[in-house]
């Protein structure tokens, strides 16, 4: 049991790595508003087909709590998929994938912000640590840009979207009690309605790109890979051995990402990466380890 778990989480991480390479490598073949609005339309008709079923036996709970389903939808799938798309043609995948390790870290701030979750020195040490791995990402590794304000701008797209996602799976806490398959319809439901207005706005002022073959491809491994296959895999993993420890595997995510972008993109390492790796994969390593204390 806890190999077939292992082994799905490793698939799964592995695949969410590989989207934000998939981002990079679909500039100049899919305008990034439409890749959005693709994947999630064509993700959302999938996913109905299989549960349209489950789906209305599920409504009278979705249609209640529809207001909240749907700004779930639209943070955590759409918005932040438009903003690291929009950021990817301005930065590298290996930046992106090093500064969506810091979405562990937001996630513990804000629930300690607005939740009251009791907190150690060991989770604020890994706190810094991995918000200074971030931040020497967005840098460049170079600090005085912080205090210039001389940021990427892909790299502050970024920024944006660990803080989109963070909030989403703060959220998330508020979903209502249905199946994990009505759910996902909803949610990506939501995140088609939500991308067309940024598609609609990109084609206005003359930055949208039908996709190419290229382009095609592209949008068909993020719609059924990251999009479908992963999500299940990470819904049965949890089932498997729980979600803390499934969780812990989310931070595979960067690594995966920054090697397929080393591998397929040919993108440069520099020691900088290598920096702020250690430092974000450290602070998580320190912050889960002491909230395992707290936690017994």
């Amino acid at each position: 049991m806890h190999l077939t778990a292992y082994g799905l989480l490793i698939l799964t991480t592995l695949m969410w790595g590989g989207n934000s390479v998939a981002g990079k490598y679909a500039v100049g073949h899919v305008s990034p508003m439409l890749l959005t609005t693709l994947r999630w339309g064509l993700a959302c008709a999938i996913l109905y087909a299989v549960g349209h079923r489950q789906l209305r036996q599920d409504w009278v709970l979705v249609r209640a709590k529809l207001p909240i389903l749907f700004l779930l939808g639209a943070s955590g799938f759409a918005l932040f998929n438009v903003a690291l798309y929009a950021a990817l043609n301005f930065t590298s995948a290996i930046n992106v994938s090093i500064e969506q390790a810091g979405i562990p870290m937001v996630i513990f701030a804000a629930n300690y912000l607005f939740f009251h979750q009791r907190v150690g020195l060991g989770q604020i040490v890994g706190f810094v640590a991995a918000v200074l791995g971030v931040a020497l990402t967005a840098a460049h590794g170079e600090f005085a840009r912080l205090w210039a304000l001389d940021v990427n701008f892909g790299d502050a797209l970024m920024i944006i979207a660990v803080l989109v996602y963070s909030a989403y799976t703060v959220l998330l806490r508020f979903r209502p009690a249905i199946h994990w398959l009505s759910l996902i319809i909803v949610l990506t439901g939501s995140a088609f309605l939500t991308s067309l207005p940024f598609m609609a706005a990109e084609w206005v002022l003359g930055h949208g790109q039908m996709p190419d073959a290229t382009g095609w491809a592209l949008v068909a491994y993020i719609c059924v890979f990251p999009s479908i296959i992963a999500q299940l895999f990470y819904i049965r993993s949890v089932e498997l051995i729980g979600p803390n420890r499934a969780g812990l595997f989310i931070n595979l995510v960067p690594i995966f990402g920054t090697l397929l972008a080393i591998v397929l993109l040919g993108e440069a390492f520099y020691p900088y990466h290598a920096a702020a790796l250690l430092l974000v994969l450290g602070g998580i390593a320190v912050a889960e380890w002491s909230e395992r204390r707290l936690e017994a």
